[in-house]
């Protein structure tokens, strides 16, 4: 065993003092440096990832509308726009838009086309249907290259006609002995019932004289 006097004793404690504060600063520094780089890279990933969204929300997208519409064509917007406003920047609508079964707060996609349907088309379909429900009578044929007089005609001679069935023959009769006879073809559509989708279906079969 190495004995040693007091003062050899007290320079071995100070030399390990100092060797335990070299060993400590030494730890710290390296503890702060990682704490640091934690910090930075962390900041750069928050700086990225805010950079990548306000990207993808600044993002244009191409959209075309057509329809009934003012402005129709291709408009470009921002990611993220609705429907509304897709309208909105081509113009607004037409009156005869139609946009009851249509989502305006439809989040739109790029290459998405959008179609504004109008009130009238809706009308005339509805018509053509009526007109398909409605059977004639007396199972006229096709070929069959006779006028009606709409003056004269009984109900089942009107029935005769493509698409007109007992409820609208006897509008037309009772049409006919309120207002008196047609002056012209074209009166007939004063028949509730008959616009122009069904009057141009049997005007080349009707006649006033």
């Amino acid at each position: 065993m190495i004995n040693l006097d007091k003062k050899q004793k007290i320079i071995l404690i100070l030399v390990g003092a100092v060797v335990l504060l070299v060993i400590g600063y030494y730890i710290s520094t390296k503890t702060e440096e990682n704490s640091y780089e934690q910090l930075e890279t962390i900041s750069e990933q928050q700086f990225t990832q805010t950079n990548e969204n306000v990207e993808n929300q600044d993002e244009e997208i191409v959209i075309h509308i057509a329809g009934e519409i003012k402005n129709p064509g291709i408009v470009r917007t921002k990611q993220g726009a609705r429907i509304a406003d897709i309208i909105e920047q081509a113009g607004g609508l037409n009156q005869d838009a139609d946009i009851t079964n249509i989502n305006l707060a439809y989040i739109v996609e790029d290459g998405q086309k959008i179609i504004i349907p109008s009130k009238t088309a809706k009308n005339e379909q509805e018509i053509n249907n009526e007109i398909n429900e409605e059977e004639p009578i007396n199972n006229i044929s096709e070929t069959n290259t006779k006028t009606i007089n709409i003056n004269k005609a009984t109900i089942e001679e009107l029935q005769q006609l493509q698409g007109i069935g007992e409820a609208t023959a006897q509008k037309i009769i009772e049409y006919r002995k309120k207002n008196g006879n047609f002056k012209q073809i074209e009166d007939l559509k004063n028949v509730q019932g008959i616009g122009d989708a069904k009057f141009n279906v049997i005007k080349d079969k009707i006649k006033i004289k």
